[in-house]
């Protein structure tokens, strides 16, 4: 693996954080970050972003876990962040097929013992990496548990509206014209473009000026709005998962009760047949849970890193062990 640029100077993140390229099967180039503090010991987040986002913007993330004694481990998706863009035009949020993110995450997998990381792994997905997520977790993802913010298992769309969006994108691809911005999106980076007191995010000041002065400093990781090729895409990936039980692993996924971006039924209607799943809700909190205000950014890590510390304890506990001595373990 060869060594990648990563810009500390917008991530407030630990100490150390680095940055190296991975090549995925189908020969696209993709960024990974780690932040791997010497005391943090108690295993790996292998942290899935959203779409529009990069490696830095979770560097205060990363500080929050590693005060749990966790590592993190974040991901460049394609088409977004330093890795490969897909189209001339390098703004448009764009992938060919959904299941191309699952190129991105066999790459991680790949490089996992390369890399040397504190075990065990556990999933944080946010956003469309929560819809990515999902699907690697249902392929057999490495990990012991799963976490969820904001997770993408559904768009939010006004009922209206809906056929309008399955329609308009499908056409799109018939007519060559799939490379497009959706309806009512454009090139502008969402947080350069809309004011802190209308934005859909954060209701904390102080987070949004922080992903602010990031886009400002390194305009190079922002993107736009999505293509009508991804937004079609999103559409059959999320609509194909919730027809999909739900992996045999334990998950904790956060939602904000102001969510605005993603289909909070879908989330709901996962949670409650999850068999060893739990939601939990927190109080006026927007899409970005995990970047709200400093009270809500406490709950929401102290519930992740109690929710790892309970799945990590499960296979290292007495049941656990007496197994594997009796596998010869």
């Amino acid at each position: 693996m060869d060594r990648a640029p990563f810009y500390s100077d917008v991530a407030d993140g630990p100490e150390g954080g680095r940055a190296f390229w991975l090549r995925t099967t189908d020969g696209v180039r993709i960024r990974i970050g780690l932040w791997t503090p010497a005391d943090a010991i108690k295993g790996t987040v292998l942290l899935f972003p959203g779409r529009t986002e990069y490696i830095e913007k979770y560097g205060r993330a990363a500080a929050d876990f590693a005060r749990r004694g966790y590592a993190t481990l974040a991901v460049d998706w394609r088409g977004q962040g330093l890795s490969d863009r897909l189209l001339d035009d390098a703004m448009s949020g764009h992938v060919q097929l959904f299941d191309d993110y699952q190129n991105d995450v066999e790459a991680v997998v790949a490089a996992l013992d390369a890399l040397d990381l504190p075990r065990p792994l556990h999933l944080l997905g946010h956003s469309m990496g929560g819809c990515i997520g999902l699907r690697a977790a249902m392929n057999g993802l490495p990990v012991a548990s799963c976490g969820f913010s904001g997770p993408m298992w559904g768009i939010h769309i006004s009922t209206p509206m809906r056929p309008v969006a399955w329609s308009l994108s499908w056409g799109s691809r018939q007519m060559g014209l799939s490379h497009l911005y959706a309806p009512g999106t454009k090139s502008n980076t969402y947080v350069l473009a809309e004011p802190f007191e209308s934005n859909k995010l954060t209701c904390d000041q102080d987070m949004y000026d922080y992903m602010i002065t990031q886009a400002k400093a390194h305009p190079e990781l922002t993107i736009g709005g999505p293509s009508l090729r991804w937004l079609h895409e999103a559409l059959r990936e999320t609509f194909d998962l919730s027809r999909q039980p739900s992996p045999d692993l334990p998950c904790l996924t956060l939602l904000g009760t102001e969510e605005d971006i993603v289909d909070i039924p879908r989330i709901r209607t996962r949670m409650a047949a999850w068999p060893d799943g739990r939601l939990e809700e927190l109080e006026g909190g927007r899409h970005e849970v995990l970047m709200d205000t400093a009270t809500m950014r406490k709950r929401a890590f102290d519930l992740l890193a109690a929710h790892y510390d309970t799945a990590s304890n499960r296979l290292t506990g007495p049941a656990s062990r007496k197994g594997a001595a009796a596998q010869g373990g």
